[in-house]
């Protein structure tokens, strides 16, 4: 076994301990201290410097995990998601070392034992570790493998200030689009959207005039590509205003999943599809699984773009473990702008 000095016989995870009644709040969870066991062959021990809070955590601690690639969480369980940390331990053999930055998704704890097939050395294509928690990938992928942004299009971004919108409007831009809208629920971040993250215009949802006719007058031509994360009302708004052959790529469906009223496995939506045949639209989901490439080019990108300047990582840190379940509770409130982080 290679190892660092003092390595710790426990660690500090944050487990799901009731099944909430509605949206989770911080009593759902407890932070924990349990036993830490050596890695055996074919693992590595990882100190873990950060993980990302992620929406996504609402529906598997919801139960409706049907066509999802991850299990559900029940009360006992340790919360999981992407990690950036150090590894302090590994066998004879491993194609680690210590002192190796890596990936991994086994967050939401200070220590992991993880496979080492599991982890992803980080190496320095990204200025900045903790950009490898960016949710850029699923923007990216979405914009090129499915949207296919021209030059010149006008492109919607839903849920513009969440972890994927504050990415996808200036990656859309770099890809080519003309005029890049948004949407949010807060003027505040409207405003930071605008000044800082150079979108056109940002529509209120949830505020009058109506969402649809907003759209309508933010574009009036139309509009060519959807990168949408919301649905609801704002898919079907999007059909609507729709030019002839526009391409749709969802990526989420936060109107359903947050919603308190649904256990965060589902998002129904009105759609008009009359429209989408005689408008030619084209409507499909993204997964990264269904597009392996995508990974390698992003990160590539995504280091040449942070380096010149020409995108950020929007993020908030929030130190200590301990505060991870506030963390969730107001990502979920949509208190946060960009990535919520939690640093260790």
């Amino acid at each position: 076994m290679s190892v660092t000095p003092s390595l710790p016989r426990t660690a500090r995870e944050i487990r799901l301990v009731s099944v909430p009644d509605g949206l989770p709040t911080t009593e759902n969870f407890a932070v924990v201290e349990a036993p830490l066991p050596t890695p055996a062959a074919g693992q590595v021990l990882v100190r873990n410097h950060f993980f990302l809070v992620f929406p996504g955590l609402r529906t598997l601690i919801g139960g409706e995990v049907d066509g999802v690639p991850l299990p559900a969480l029940s009360p006992g369980d340790a919360l999981f998601g992407p990690a950036v940390g150090e590894v302090v331990a590994v066998p004879e053999g491993s194609p680690l070392r210590p002192g190796d930055t890596v990936t991994h998704l086994q967050g939401w704890r200070d220590h992991a034992v993880v496979d080492a097939a599991a982890c992803t050395p980080v190496g320095d294509v990204l200025p900045d570790p903790v950009a490898h928690l960016a949710q850029g990938s699923s923007a990216y992928g979405a914009l090129t493998r499915l949207a296919g942004v021209r030059a010149g299009d006008t492109v919607l971004v839903t849920g513009a200030a969440g972890a994927v919108g504050t990415l996808a409007g200036r990656i859309a831009r770099l890809l080519g689009a003309g005029r890049v809208i948004g949407t949010t629920r807060s003027p505040g971040k409207a405003g930071r959207l605008v000044s800082e993250l150079g979108y056109d215009a940002v529509l209120l949802s949830g505020s009058e005039p109506p969402f649809a006719v907003q759209l309508a007058a933010a574009a009036p031509g139309g509009i060519d590509v959807l990168l949408d994360t919301v649905g609801g009302e704002q898919l079907t708004a999007a059909v609507g205003a729709a030019r002839p052959g526009a391409r749709f790529a969802l990526v989420g469906a936060l109107s359903g999943q947050l919603s308190a009223r649904r256990a965060g496995g589902s998002a129904p939506a009105e759609i008009d599809t009359f429209r989408v045949v005689v408008k030619g639209l084209s409507l499909r989901g993204y997964s990264g699984g269904d597009h392996p490439d995508v990974e390698q080019e992003w990160t590539g990108r995504f280091g040449e773009w942070l380096r010149s300047g020409e995108i950020t990582f929007p993020h908030t840190r929030v130190p200590r473990i301990d505060r991870a379940p506030q963390a969730l509770q107001e990502l979920i409130e949509g208190r946060h702008f960009g990535a919520v982080v939690v640093e260790l």
